[in-house]
């Protein structure tokens, strides 16, 4: 069994994954131990909450890769856990989990963003600071803004709190009138988590089981842990 935990990254998940992966939402502390329980042999981490219930457990994830599953993350919660875990195995897949495993980046924050429930299915409310990067680069190379406008924005858009960082917002805090910021956001536009998160569904299609933990070190079980997990 192959399963995902994936949610506003990429929404249609369901769509890309075809009957070979099993879809979850939005991964928080404990479903990547549930996982392990329900028979995974590939575990996928895109996106996860954070905000009011406990985040991913690193340790669930060490603990899935000391049993031999093989653990991919990319794109949001993904991109970071793989970055701080790549030492134990963990495979980190994408520009967001290279950006940060090589310190070209370095603050959480960058991958936060709002959006509306499952049921809805998580309509993006305001722009991630990967995805607006993204966006700025590809609009200097296509010419659609000068680098004046483009690093107002850019240092606009770092400003602004995760919850509240639309393009409408950017473009305010940055002076600059909304029509040419518009047009901007419309003819360069990169969805760097959308793209991160496919990359990462394809990995873990193709992605044959290993036959058993292929680690050099050995999962401590800390009496923490073992009253958590008896």
């Amino acid at each position: 069994m192959k399963v995902v935990f994936v949610g506003p990254s990429l929404p249609d998940a369901a769509q890309v994954a075809g009957n070979d992966i099993e879809i979850r939402p939005p991964a928080c502390q404990g479903d990547v131990m549930q996982a392990v329980y329900d028979g995974a042999e590939s575990i996928g981490l895109i996106d996860g909450h954070f905000e009011f219930v406990a985040p991913v457990w690193h340790k669930e994830l060490l603990f899935a890769l000391a049993k031999g599953i093989s653990v991919f993350g990319a794109a949001s919660m993904g991109a970071l856990r793989a970055a701080e875990c790549a030492p134990f195995g963990m495979s980190g897949i994408g520009r967001i989990y290279e950006d940060y495993a090589f310190g070209r980046r370095n603050d959480d924050a960058d991958v936060a963003l709002l959006h509306g429930p499952a049921e809805l299915n998580y309509p993006q409310v305001t722009v991630p600071i990967v995805n607006m990067d993204a966006t700025l680069i590809s609009a200097e190379i296509k010419g659609l803004l000068g680098k004046t406008e483009l690093d107002k924005l850019s240092k606009a858009g770092r400003s602004i709190f995760f919850k509240e960082r639309t393009w409408k917002k950017i473009a305010e805090t940055a002076n600059l009138e909304w029509p040419p910021v518009a047009a901007m956001v419309k003819g360069g536009w990169v969805d760097q988590k959308r793209l991160d998160a496919i990359a990462l569904m394809k990995t873990v299609q193709t992605m044959q089981p290993i036959d058993g933990p292929q680690r050099e070190w050995i999962f401590n079980a800390t009496p923490t842990w073992r009253a958590m997990y008896p």
